[in-house]
């Protein structure tokens, strides 16, 4: 799957257009517009929280699922597929929970930043300091 060949495509760029489509469709449910059977994702905004939340528990699941047959399988690529597909589909379902939020894939991006070169033993124990785990 790591094809060094491959011109790598710019993940910030990506997230961010594919944030822009998921809040547009988050504004036509807002603004009363949304076509629940033609949008996917305006379908989740529909049905709230919840259902986005419980989304993403199945989509890590299936990925987790997936993980385990690619170490199961040797990495064949076959299954490593199957993994970067449920990787993606777990990813796309954070970012309908983010925009659900208010938020932005750059929040999120801004934060790994920010805890780039730092030991995640000390970042975690700072969190959890904070009232966060």
């Amino acid at each position: 799957m790591n094809d060094s060949s491959k011109v790598p495509l710019a993940a910030d760029a990506v997230l961010a257009r594919l944030a822009d489509t998921i809040d547009q469709r988050k504004q036509t449910i807002a603004s009363g517009q949304a076509d629940i059977k033609a949008s996917y994702v305006a379908t989740l905004f529909s049905k709230g929280d919840d259902a986005i939340l419980k989304k993403i528990g199945e989509e890590a699941t299936e990925t987790v699922m997936a993980a385990k047959e690619v170490r199961h399988a040797n990495l064949a690529d076959v299954q490593k597929s199957l993994l970067v597909g449920e990787m993606a589909d777990l990813w796309f379902h954070c970012l309908v929970a983010l925009s659900q939020f208010g938020l932005r894939p750059e929040d999120v991006l801004a934060e790994l930043a920010r805890r780039e070169g730092i030991s995640g033993i000390a970042e975690k124990s700072a969190r959890t300091g904070q009232g966060k785990s």
